[in-house]
């Protein structure tokens, strides 16, 4: 074989590479590292599985880094340190978007692509992926609290922090369903932060139960609230008398579901957040158009707002006494 003969097979391999698995010369994987509320919580946990799943399927090395405490300055302080190590892709979770916002806006400068979730008023942003509608979640919640309630007494709220974009969204949207529909129901205070820990949410629960002694509903945006919640209220044997719904992880919930200490829960699959983030990563970095009706891999077709940059799918999931134990066989 000449000389030229071999260029020219080369050559061709080289062009082939990139296009597709199984080529002689693959591309070198781009890192996308994705930064979560707090660090260990079972919630981001599962959140990682989906992460690390589609980079393996789109040739993205992922990891995930939280801050120690429920903190959005430290968020800011890793995306800046992921600037510095000039990662391709900064997934981000935020606790407060106008905190992350001008650290955001210092890693698109940088020309690093930012994929949100829970993040849809994130300025910025090249994309926010949401697998529910905040309005319809947030309505969705206060129609099971209503029901547990007799559409009547007093509730409370609680989320992962005032500013939790995401948590407050869903907030708004319960309030405004219940004074539209629910009028013999009514908030017995503002709400509360805590439920993206379960040490927070059980003492929070403790003090609502002395402060407001009327309160007959719960409801928890944040996947750790209604653990903490639930076991106050198995503890005091107040099952029967506080309806408690939210935000949870079936596997968790289990028990205090199966107790009648959680009534009703509520959740979209973390993992598949997880997998659609990478998933829209890998379709930015590629140029992809993503527009309504777009399909996202392994979640259906989207509805998007191309101005916001938001993408949304519907994929919520209630969780009863009925369904938890096929989502806990789920992995959920």
């Amino acid at each position: 074989m000449d000389r030229r003969t071999t260029l020219k097979m080369l050559g061709g391999l080289a062009v082939a590479g990139p296009l597709g698995a199984g080529r002689a010369f693959a591309a070198a994987p781009k890192t996308m590292a994705t930064v979560v509320k707090a660090a260990g919580i079972p919630w981001f946990n599962i959140l990682n599985q989906g992460l690390e799943a589609a980079g393996k399927e789109f040739n993205i090395t992922t990891t995930m880094v939280g801050p120690a405490t429920v903190d959005p300055a430290q968020q800011v302080k890793l995306i800046d340190d992921l600037i510095a190590k000039k990662v391709d892709v900064i997934g981000l979770v935020p606790l407060d978007v106008k905190v992350t916002g001008q650290a955001v806006q210092r890693a698109r400068d940088a020309g690093i692509v930012v994929i949100t979730q829970e993040g849809a008023n994130q300025d910025g942003k090249t994309w926010d992926l949401e697998l529910i509608s905040a309005k319809g979640y947030g309505e969705m919640q206060m129609k099971a609290l209503a029901r547990e309630m007799g559409e009547e007494g007093e509730y409370v709220i609680y989320v992962g922090t005032l500013t939790t974009p995401g948590h407050n969204a869903w907030a708004d949207a319960a309030v405004a369903y219940q004074k539209a529909h629910f009028p013999k129901m009514k908030q017995a205070a503002d709400r509360f932060p805590g439920a993206d820990l379960i040490d927070e949410s059980s003492r929070v629960t403790q003090q609502v139960l002395q402060a407001y002694p009327n309160v007959r509903g719960i409801m928890s945006m944040g996947s750790n609230g209604p653990i903490g919640a639930g076991n106050v209220i198995r503890q005091r044997r107040l099952e029967k008398k506080i309806a408690l719904v939210g935000t949870t992880i079936p596997a968790q919930a289990q028990p205090l579901i199966m107790a009648g200490a959680i009534r009703e829960g509520f959740l979209w699959s973390p993992k598949d957040a997880g997998y659609g983030m990478v998933a829209v990563a890998r379709m930015a970095l590629d140029g992809t158009p993503i527009k309504t009706g777009t399909e996202i891999p392994t979640l259906g077709r989207a509805t998007v707002d191309e101005a916001q940059r938001v993408i949304e799918v519907d994929r919520v999931l209630t969780i009863n006494k009925t369904t938890v134990g096929d989502l806990v066989k789920q992995g959920l």
